[in-house]
């Protein structure tokens, strides 16, 4: 592991707003766990809808909705600290009370917020999975988890560049009769008239801007996600992506 990061570990140690939890430590002991249910009363103090961003990256999301919303409280969540730092300390250093991170895996939420807990969920820029419907962020194993932790017809936003997980994601939002809000292939050129646009419009993140400069449209979602279930997952065959593994190159290029 190179240095830098080793420092950028090290620092997140003494961030006020993050908290990291293996799953070797996934013990009722320790105290991240033990704040599952109490996120209200014992990180943000006060009864503000919480949201998160899941595969927050840089956080740019968590951060910048925070800004434009103080009255709801931001949850960013990815597994790889590195990249999770630069919005944790962006956040810190501008005193931000309505900010914090979580470093696990996103299978992993029922076990950090309990039912009801979470009111909105941004999903921005997943990997779209292509070969295992499972490991997709809005495939039905990840809605059945959603649905432990949010209330009941809470919102789910997705922004995407994946023509194939925009595809998949629409199928299975109708499959299961879900109620959709929002539906563009195209978010910046759209003239539709379509709700929380100017929430997925308010910001770039570091990969979209990456999507955008070479000509690919962004894709916007935002459903309704009720307690029901179970769930239906899509039989349909779907094209793949076949830019993705050069951007995936490109991105860490950059980097």
């Amino acid at each position: 592991m190179g240095k830098n990061k080793l420092k950028k570990f090290a620092e997140m140690e003494t961030f006020s707003n993050v908290f990291q939890c293996a799953m070797r430590e996934m013990g009722e002991d320790n105290p991240v766990v033990a704040m599952r249910g109490h996120w209200h009363e014992t990180y943000f103090h006060n009864n503000n809808p919480i949201v998160l961003e899941l595969g927050c990256g840089r956080g740019e999301y968590t951060v910048g909705l925070a800004r434009m919303y103080p009255d709801k409280n931001f949850i960013g969540i990815d597994i790889k600290g590195a990249r999770l730092w630069a919005g944790a300390k962006q956040a810190e250093m501008a005193g931000m009370k309505n900010v914090a991170f979580l470093r696990t895996n996103i299978e992993m939420l029922p076990s950090f917020f309990a039912q009801d807990e979470i009111a909105e969920i941004w999903i921005t820029f997943p990997d779209p999975q292509m070969k295992k419907a499972t490991k997709r962020l809005t495939s039905s194993f990840f809605m059945q988890r959603y649905i432990q932790l949010m209330t009941n017809g809470g919102l789910i936003h997705l922004k995407t560049d994946s023509p194939f997980l925009y595809t998949y994601t629409r199928e299975l939002l109708r499959l299961n009769s879900y109620q959709v809000l929002a539906d563009t292939d195209d978010l910046y050129h759209t003239t539709d008239k379509i709700e929380n646009l100017s929430e997925a419009r308010a910001m770039q993140t570091h990969y979209e801007c990456q999507w955008l400069d070479r000509g690919l449209t962004i894709k916007y979602l935002c459903w309704q996600l009720p307690h029901l279930g179970p769930f239906q997952e899509p039989d349909i065959d779907i094209e793949k992506d076949t830019y993705r593994s050069y951007g995936r190159n490109y991105t860490s290029k950059t980097n």
